[in-house]
């Protein structure tokens, strides 16, 4: 077992981050995972546990929450009937192939490149939420055919590779194809559990070794990463909500979109070496 003095400051940070993930998911409406990923790796390089496979382990732990929060949140949205089943039956085999291909291709980066591709996918997600107009269009309806073909697994192997669910991609595609936003945000945690789960057992078959790995990390998942996270989202989420109803989000999403595009910027930084 790994000692106290190892594994107590780890949780410490881990709570502060499992926190504010919660309470901004429910004040702004956005996974965690784009918080989690780069939380998760500057808790364990801080630690000193800094190896060439660390980013794995930081977007294997964070899909793992996903898988966790993303079934909650379909069930609560299907409650409502705002899921569109259609398009979860129809684009769900080249998500999860997207997903798949995803974890191969990580599998076989280093750290650093998992960095740099972050920061560049992170930067385009946060420039979209500073910048994205609700009247956008591609089309009045979502694609089928080679179009489908060619988006579902894109949406799974981008979201991989950020450790991300369905909704920093699958939001704005849904929205640029004529869905309602609330249509959108439901329907997409469709997407992540179809990110998340064929995923997650992948990344459980890594075979990292000992010495570059946070304590208790089982395959690519760090277990106390997971438990705190998911208990700590659960409490504070609600106050994200209530939040919510008390003041006008929208500002907050400028602020929060600068936050990811800062956040992005500083991985890309770090990828290039300064």
């Amino acid at each position: 077992m790994p000692e106290l003095t190892m594994i107590l400051p780890m949780l410490g940070l881990l709570l502060a981050i499992g926190a504010l993930a919660g309470v901004i998911a429910g004040l702004l409406g956005v996974g965690g995972g784009i918080i989690l990923v780069p939380a998760f790796f500057y808790v364990f390089s801080g630690l000193g546990y800094d190896s060439p496979q660390l980013m794995q382990v930081c977007l294997a732990t964070s899909l793992a929450t996903i898988m966790v929060t993303s079934v909650r949140s379909l069930l609560s949205h299907n409650r409502k009937g705002a899921v569109d089943w259609d398009i979860l039956r129809t684009w769900a085999p080249g998500i999860a192939i997207g997903a798949v291909i995803g974890v191969l291709v990580a599998a076989a980066l280093r750290s650093v490149v998992l960095q740099g591709i972050f920061g560049i996918l992170g930067m385009t997600v946060g420039l979209y939420l500073a910048l994205g107009r609700a009247h956008w269009r591609l089309g009045a309806d979502m694609p089928g055919g080679p179009v489908r073909a060619v988006l579902s697994p894109v949406v799974g192997f981008l979201s991989v590779l950020m450790g991300i669910g369905g909704g920093s991609f699958g939001v704005p595609l849904m929205t640029l194809y004529g869905r309602p936003i609330h249509r959108a945000v439901a329907t997409a945690a469709g997407f992540g559990v179809l990110i998340a789960v064929p995923s997650v057992i992948a990344f459980l078959m890594f075979d990292i070794p000992p010495a570059g790995r946070p304590p208790l990390t089982f395959g690519a998942v760090n277990l106390p990463a997971f438990a705190v996270i998911i208990a700590m989202t659960l409490i504070t989420a609600p106050l994200g909500v209530k939040l919510a109803h008390a003041m006008d989000p929208k500002p907050l999403k400028r602020v929060f979109a600068l936050f990811i595009i800062v956040v992005a910027g500083n991985m890309l930084r770090k990828a290039a070496g300064f």
